[in-house]
């Protein structure tokens, strides 16, 4: 097997990496690697407690990415296991538990949408419950007495939750502690994370010197901030843009992040060559407007195709520059004569229920032939000659009578 030479190699890992634990060991590692000819075995845990992904975890998949084109082992861990315990990372309170049903069936779905990343073929995919579930009582006790109580608190949720007063279950200790012996069944030599994953990763290195192991080197990515600007990207913060999001929400949803964070974006999100993106970043302080749209174009064209993002660029500006329909509205045939517009918007299935078609209405979300709509008592009146029905930014429907 030929390996690029060892700074090539670390020129690539410390790539867009927030810290090496450490460099000089993981110099080490590669160069033992080139000796032997041995690939590097490389982990990244998979949280299976939410099915869907969004490009903040892929800043972590394209390091693994990374580690397999310099022709190393990349094994994508799913925490089935671990996910019915919960990760206390950064959370005030006690993390729902999942059942096992529920992490296998979010474990399968994460590896399908990895794919848009890894190169599936020479991934190693394995379930933590096929080792941490047949641990005994016993072996959970000898598995604590290689840590104490005060290290845990060294972890900062536990720290500021045990100061608050707020209660810290004894199950939430025994979570670093099974993902540590994760690494010890797997004996891997590098693991991979984000900077919320630094103490868990720690204690993984830890374990592994105590069960006469080589330490595993740590390596921690960026956090990727979600379209708000604030927070860090999740699904549950409405601030995401997910690896599933059609073409022209997630082309919409890169448009709206601010400015201030087009340079990360481009750093962490696309798959630009160092050429490019230098070019890309000088576009985004030049002009920042068409620098966003270039962005989006490469973030969809990523998860998508060239084809779907250049489309959702089209659709985005005949729809909110020229205020024109999509290419593709959606056809729909009612009875003849007067529809109440809110039973409409229901029946053609533009709205979950009656209230929300109601709200959107009185919050200027609905347009008829690019009229707004804001009497909740309008009469669609449904004949031959189509009626263009926008509802909210995105959903065009043509509708005609039968």
């Amino acid at each position: 097997m030929h390996f690029p030479s060892l700074n090539e190699q670390l020129d690539l890992i410390s790539k867009n990496t927030v810290e090496i634990i450490s460099t000089t060991e993981l110099e080490e590692k590669i160069q033992h690697s080139l000796k032997t000819q041995t690939p590097l075995k490389v982990k990244l845990g998979a949280d299976p407690s939410r099915p869907d992904l969004h490009i903040g975890h892929a800043v972590v998949l394209k390091k693994l990415r990374d580690f397999q084109d310099l022709g190393h082992t990349a094994i994508l861990l799913i925490g089935d296991f671990t996910a019915q315990i919960g990760d206390p990372s950064g959370k005030s309170k006690t993390r729902p538990q999942l059942t096992h049903e529920e992490t296998r069936i979010n474990g399968q779905s994460y590896f399908e949408q990895a794919a848009k990343i890894l190169d599936t073929e020479k991934t190693i995919i394995t379930h933590n419950a096929d080792w941490l579930g047949t641990m005994t009582f016993a072996d959970v006790i000898r598995l604590t007495s290689h840590y104490t109580v005060a290290r845990m608190l060294e972890r900062d949720d536990f720290e500021k939750r045990y100061k608050q007063g707020e209660p810290i279950a004894i199950h939430e200790f025994l979570y670093p502690l099974a993902q540590a012996m994760d690494s010890v069944h797997l004996q891997n030599d590098v693991e991979l994370g984000g900077t919320d994953q630094k103490f868990n990763l720690l204690v993984g290195r830890d374990l592994q010197r105590e069960y006469g192991q080589a330490p595993q080197v740590c390596i921690t990515l960026p956090i990727l901030e979600g379209t708000d600007g604030v927070q860090k990207m999740s699904k549950s913060l409405g601030n995401a843009i997910s690896f599933t999001d059609s073409p022209a929400d997630m082309f919409g949803r890169v448009l709206s992040i601010p400015d201030i964070l087009i340079e990360n974006y481009f750093k962490l999100a696309t798959r630009f060559s160092d050429e490019k993106l230098e070019e890309a970043l000088l576009e985004a302080k030049e002009n920042p407007r068409d620098a966003k749209r270039r962005l989006a174009r490469e973030i969809v064209a990523i998860y998508h195709s060239e084809t779907d993002a250049q489309k959702a660029q089209d659709d985005f500006d005949r729809i909110f520059i020229r205020k024109e329909a999509p290419s593709d509205v959606t056809e729909v045939h009612l009875e003849a004569g007067a529809h109440s517009l809110i039973d409409a918007l229901v029946i053609i299935g533009a709205t979950a229920s009656k209230g929300e078609a109601r709200r959107l209405m009185t919050q200027g979300g609905v347009s008829i032939d690019n009229e707004k709509i804001e009497d909740a008592k309008y009469q669609l009146t449904v004949s031959n000659e189509a009626k263009l029905v926008k509802v909210g930014k995105r959903k065009f429907y043509k509708v005609t009578q039968k």
